[in-house]
């Protein structure tokens, strides 16, 4: 009880921390950057309780953002439906798209249900490029709205216009509602069958867990955190189309996780914000920025293996440890 307040009281400061830094950052560009890697923070969350839990890697995450960004922006811009609502239904509609997706691929497992997702992610992207009529294709959809003013207890909350700071709060609440959210799937039964299953599903089909259901669960929960993830992008950004929604920011949501730490909580948070501002700071060599980004991935991934969170966390018991901070 006494490590659950403790964690919960680390998170609950963070949160703060983080609500404050609009007021200390000064440059705008910096408050669009950590925005973007909050939406990346609930895009990779999905991607963790899939792949770290479970230990079935997906490669249609980005597919399902952008599901997500498209029907919250159809709805609004072609519709005038209201941005509140639609940012609500696009995780709903992202979570039935996947029940259909889901039911057959779980039923292989391995690389086999990398290459069946791989697949359903470049069906939807291409989809979405080549259905113009409704999406613009390579063109897009420009204009697209934010959502209206907001009053919360006396206190008004305008999205619009060049400032982002509003909008930052709205994706720092999504992004600490999503990792609430898998904090109680983790901590929760459910979160203890997944880790079975992913270290042993044979031997939980054996004593009697259906290990369909929980998987099939997981990989749904998943996909509707990046429909959100779409809808939030969406609307931030204004115009869409489907480049970011590809195959490879699928795989740099694998890699978010890969690099933070899989089947953590931190471990997305961290690997967000290393996917968002790592190549934005490889930007001074230009002309290597991508080939110094994959070597840095690729060597992350080599001496790293278990991701940078649960490297500090033991370097920090290490420490504690030797100043005596830990009992026993």
């Amino acid at each position: 009880m006494k490590k659950l307040l403790t964690h919960l009281t680390a998170w609950v400061v963070l949160i703060l921390v983080a609500a404050a830094m609009p007021a200390l950052i000064k440059v705008p560009y910096f408050i669009h950057l950590i925005i973007l890697a909050l939406v990346w923070i609930v895009l990779a969350q999905g991607q963790n309780l899939i792949q770290g839990l479970v230990g079935y890697v997906s490669i249609a995450q980005a597919g399902f953002m952008g599901i997500g960004a498209y029907f919250s922006t159809l709805l609004t811009v072609k519709f005038g439906w209201s941005v509140w609502m639609t940012m609500w239904l696009a995780p709903l509609f992202t979570g039935l798209v996947s029940v259909l997706v889901g039911y057959p691929s779980l039923r292989v497992k391995g690389h086999y249900f990398a290459i069946v997702t791989l697949a359903y992610n470049m069906v939807i992207f291409t989809v979405l490029l080549t259905y113009s009529s409704l999406t613009g294709g390579e063109a897009g959809i420009s204009n697209i709205p934010r959502p209206s003013e907001l009053s919360l207890l006396g206190w008004t909350f305008n999205f619009e216009g060049r400032s982002n700071t509003n909008y930052y709060l709205l994706a720092l609440l999504m992004a600490a509602l999503s990792t609430g959210l898998c904090a109680l799937i983790l901590h929760s039964r459910v979160g203890r069958i997944l880790l079975s299953i992913r270290q042993n599903e044979s031997l939980s089909e054996a004593i009697g867990v259906r290990t369909f259901r929980y998987k099939l669960l997981a990989f749904v929960v998943s996909a509707a955190l990046a429909g959100l993830a779409g809808a939030l992008y969406a609307h931030y950004i204004g115009f869409l189309n489907p480049e970011p929604f590809s195959v490879d920011q699928s795989l740099n949501a694998i890699l978010a996780v890969i690099l933070g730490g899989s089947g953590t909580l931190a471990g997305p948070v961290v690997g967000a914000f290393a996917i968002t501002f790592l190549p934005e700071y490889l930007r001074i060599a230009d002309s290597y920025r991508l080939v110094t980004y994959g070597l840095i991935l690729v060597l992350a991934t080599i001496f790293l293996p278990r991701g940078l969170v649960p490297v500090f966390h033991g370097l920090w018991l290490r420490l504690a440890g030797a100043l005596g901070l830990r009992r026993g």
